[in-house]
């Protein structure tokens, strides 16, 4: 006969409760801070947090300790927290930070990558390349966004360094929001999916062809393409930081 579950055994599973909430909860804020629901500088109130959420306030201000280790989230002495700003100034960091990192880890993942890894690129890059038309413009800008970083991310993964994939990991966090303004305004473009392609095509074939100078030198500008369109967007919408 199986007898009642122990204290101890409620206990873990009330713990175990707890923490998966704090962590879906921790995933949906910082989803909806890279993606622009709330503004740079916003006040987030405990009280909304809460509700949007579900979560009590001991979990949320785990939460949102994650998120400032992360610089998503700035902590106000007394004054609870904001979410972090943003400047053109960092955007440019970052994306300099993030192109060059990508850079040297392309160049590491051509030379070390194995047949399985060549074979993950093509898979992603023609999944990629299939996304000309959909439903409507935000499940075209979803889709193609998913399957963009699932292209890269399978480039990524062959450099064989743990360290490196988490710093990369860490950067492209801090070029998301920057990144959003870029994507929502170029990728439904038709001219803009042909020229990216394009550059994905001919990326590909460098990577394949084991070319690890020339697919460095080609992430590096891949990477950097959106600066000077994210720096126009800046420029002349004003209050869009």
């Amino acid at each position: 006969m199986i007898g009642a579950p122990s204290k101890r055994a409620l206990w873990m599973d009330h713990t175990d409760l707890a923490e998966t909430a704090s962590d879906a909860a921790y995933s949906r804020l910082k989803s909806d801070i890279l993606r622009g629901v709330f503004r740079p500088g916003e006040k987030l109130l405990m009280s909304a947090l809460k509700d949007r959420y579900a979560v009590g306030v001991g979990p949320m201000r785990e939460v949102l300790a994650r998120l400032v280790a992360e610089r998503l989230v700035s902590a106000i002495n007394q004054k609870g927290y904001r979410v972090a700003p943003m400047s053109l100034d960092e955007m440019l960091d970052v994306y300099t930070a993030r192109a060059h990192l990508e850079a040297l880890i392309v160049g590491l993942a051509v030379e070390k990558g194995d047949e399985a890894w060549e074979a993950s690129i093509v898979a992603c890059s023609h999944t990629l390349s299939k996304v000309v038309e959909l439903h409507s413009p935000q499940e075209m800008v979803d889709i193609w966004d998913a399957r963009h970083k699932a292209f890269h991310n399978a480039i990524a993964s062959g450099c064989g360094s743990k360290s490196l994939l988490q710093a990369r990991a860490f950067l492209q966090d801090q070029a998301e929001r920057y990144r959003q303004i870029w994507l929502k305004r170029t990728v439904l473009s038709e001219a803009a999916l042909r020229l990216k392609r394009e550059e994905h095509a001919e990326l590909v074939s460098t990577i394949l062809g084991r070319d690890a100078a020339k697919a460095s030198k080609m992430m590096l500008e891949h990477l950097m393409t959106p600066v000077p369109i994210i720096t126009q967007i800046i420029e002349r919408e004003s209050d869009i930081l």
